[in-house]
């Protein structure tokens, strides 16, 4: 039987990141499952398969992770003329289905470096 590839993973997140939501409940900007693996938004328009999102932002202003797709997705992606930023940035916001829940599954546990 294959191994399961997320099986355990080491992330990095910011000493202020809430913490993970239980699956299904309101998104807290945690960047769990973006520090995690990216999404289709970042496979197709990052070119990017797998590890930490280049786009995964930290807020400090708001202590919590956005996604740089949504908020600023010219930056990120040449593909994406400035002029049409905020119009690509709802559209991508649509398809990682902000503001819905969170639907990361990933457990947590968290070790303290001394």
């Amino acid at each position: 039987m294959p191994l399961n590839r997320f099986a355990f993973q080491t992330i990095e997140l910011h000493p202020l990141a809430p913490r993970k939501p239980q699956m299904g409940a309101a998104c807290n900007g945690c960047g769990v499952c973006c520090a995690t693996v990216p999404c289709p938004v970042a496979w197709v328009f990052l070119w990017q398969r797998r590890g930490r999102c280049r786009a995964l932002m930290w807020h400090s202003d708001a202590g919590r992770y956005l996604c740089g797709m949504v908020s600023h997705p010219a930056q990120y992606s040449r593909l994406i003329p400035s002029a049409f930023s905020a119009t690509m940035g709802l559209f991508f916001a649509s398809r990682i289905a902000a503001g819905i829940g969170c639907d990361s599954s990933i457990e947590i546990t968290t070790e303290n470096a001394d």
